[in-house]
């Protein structure tokens, strides 16, 4: 099945679908910082790099699925809280456009917790009541990625819409038994490259993008224990550098004071960032993938951003069963429309 990717980053999303076995055949990107990771990784892919606002109706091709995760910052719980009165958060009505245009057989969005908080909610349901008034059977769940195989905790909220005429329900996957840790993800690795700069890359490494931020922890980095331990999931890997969670390897973060930490005394020396490929790998990237930069910022930041390909993947496997034609005996009572399992 053939589908269009629309905010499509590092590739994150899109690596899972196609390991779902769907076809990307067009994609939108405006960040340029991105542009040549998204080509390294999906050579055969129309990667169409202008702002979602200016691409006409006639620009897109006939597709079965339409996936994408609109800017998330207008909908964070750390951020503005600016929602869909901020510039970003009413991109989300240009990926309603596309999808009332293309009328494909399903979709998939996916943002930040947030949007789901009591402040966005009223507009968070507006949107869901669009997508239904476009003829599309809306399922939508806050799920964490770490029950979804990623050893990362990572909440978002999905929704997925499947047509009115296809007479399914999307269910969401059930939960893995065993969680994925930070051992298993990064274990082993050798240690990276410190970079001192913002604005530069190391190139030549022995394993791509295994370097990582040296530089100052700022008092609100401060306020928290940055560090999980070997046998748990990660932190949450962000989009800014400087946040990034520190090594498993260095001991718990000793509690000082109200919202102020410090790295135990004696052991400074053992508290560093991940490096970008280590969040690349708790973001379930296989080391194939490419990251290609120039800052080391914006390594961290494409990554950060990402849907993590397991949890893609996953989501992806259900909706093909669902929209391919597999489906459970469970009728919603009085419609006659099965509930995909």
């Amino acid at each position: 099945m053939k589908i269009i990717s629309l905010f499509s980053g590092a590739g994150g999303l899109d690596q899972g679908f196609e390991r779902a076995g769907f076809e990307i055949v067009f994609a939108n990107e405006y960040d340029k910082a991105i542009w040549e990771t998204y080509r390294a990784n999906f050579p055969t892919t129309h990667l169409d790099t202008r702002s979602i606002t200016a691409i006409a109706e006639s620009d897109l091709p006939k597709a079965d699925g339409l996936i994408g995760g609109p800017p998330c910052q207008s909908w964070s719980e750390a951020g503005a809280h600016r929602g869909i009165e901020d510039e970003r958060g009413q991109l989300f009505f240009e990926y309603l456009r596309v999808l009332k245009h293309v009328k494909p057989r399903f979709f998939l969005a996916e943002n930040v917790s947030g949007i789901v908080s009591s402040r966005h909610l009223g507009a968070f349901e507006k949107i869901l009541r669009r997508f239904t008034a476009l003829g599309y059977e809306v399922s939508h769940k806050l799920l964490n990625a770490a029950d979804y195989g990623v050893p990362q905790d990572r909440e978002r909220v999905i929704v997925v819409g499947i047509r009115s005429d296809l007479n399914r329900v999307f269910e969401f996957p059930d939960q893995v038994a065993d969680r994925v840790t930070l051992r298993d993800a990064i274990g082993g690795m050798p240690s990276p490259m410190a970079n001192p700069s913002l604005s530069t890359t190391m190139r030549g490494l022995a394993i791509a993008n295994h370097e990582y931020l040296v530089g100052g922890f700022s008092s609100m980095f401060m306020s928290r224990n940055r560090v999980r331990p070997w046998a748990r999931q990660s932190f949450t890997i962000q989009a800014g550098a400087r946040h990034a969670p520190l090594h498993p390897s260095a001991p718990t973060m000793e509690k000082i004071g109200e919202d102020k930490f410090r790295f135990v005394v004696g052991k400074e020396s053992s508290y560093r960032r991940l490096s970008v490929r280590e969040c690349a790998r708790i973001q379930t990237f296989p080391d194939s993938h490419q990251l290609v930069y120039d800052r080391i910022i914006d390594g961290y930041k494409m990554i950060g951003n990402a849907v993590p390909v397991e949890f893609a993947f996953r989501l992806a496997k259900q909706i093909r069963d669902c929209v391919g034609g597999r489906k459970s005996a469970t009728e919603r009572s009085g419609r006659g429309i099965a509930r995909c399992s």
